[in-house]
């Protein structure tokens, strides 16, 4: 899982396997270490609540995105490609969010591993 935090927004690229787990499982997670102790976990976590508006916290060690089941029983069609959210901040700022399927890349990159991700559209056959 792929972790991208621009200023008030963070997205999540989720594999094949990954998005798996998440409908399988109800949640996935990954992380990222800076040295002894220092570790930032960021997980993707399905509700089977009332909630239907996708939001985020964070908890001094980690990231925590609540996706509704059933926004994720969509997404997990092959013609969905994201869930999108967006959610209120004190002082009238918002924080968007993003949970996108990971893509192959148009042009392969060296030492990068893609099997596990999924087909670009782009590179669809069109000509059926």
């Amino acid at each position: 899982m792929k972790l991208r935090i621009l200023g008030n927004s963070v997205r999540f690229r989720v594999s094949q396997a990954e998005l798996a787990e998440l409908v399988g499982e109800g949640s996935v997670q990954d992380s990222v270490g800076f040295g002894p102790g220092a570790r930032l976990v960021y997980r993707l976590e399905v509700t089977d609540g009332a909630a239907e508006a996708v939001s985020a916290g964070y908890d001094g060690g980690g990231v925590n995105v609540v996706l509704p089941r059933a926004l994720v029983d969509v997404w997990q069609r092959p013609d969905e490609v994201s869930i999108r959210g967006e959610q209120p901040l004190p002082g009238g700022e918002s924080l968007g969010i993003l949970i996108e399927k990971d893509f192959t890349c148009l042009i392969p990159r060296e030492g990068e591993d893609q099997s596990d991700l999924f087909p670009n559209p782009a590179t669809a056959d069109t000509t059926a």
